[in-house]
């Protein structure tokens, strides 16, 4: 019986470690996601449109990965 039980709760313990790594690739794609609609979204604007908003063409990435991550790479 303390075989089993030690099975059982070594299989839970896999299991979080499952459900927390696909919690983090969900997490990882979703500030993807954000930074790739971010960067077409900002290209697609022309130079005039860019300059109104204050942002040079340069800028996008930084904007970019500040809108998906929090912060400049």
């Amino acid at each position: 019986m303390a075989y089993a039980t030690q099975t059982q709760s070594g299989s839970l313990s896999l299991l979080a470690r499952f459900a927390e790594i696909r919690e983090h690739a969900s997490s990882a794609y979703h500030a993807w996601r954000i930074y790739r609609t971010t960067v077409n979204e900002l290209n697609a604007l022309t130079m005039s449109e860019l300059a109104d908003l204050g942002i040079h063409r340069s800028q996008i990435r930084s904007i970019a990965l500040d809108a998906a991550y929090g912060q400049h790479r």
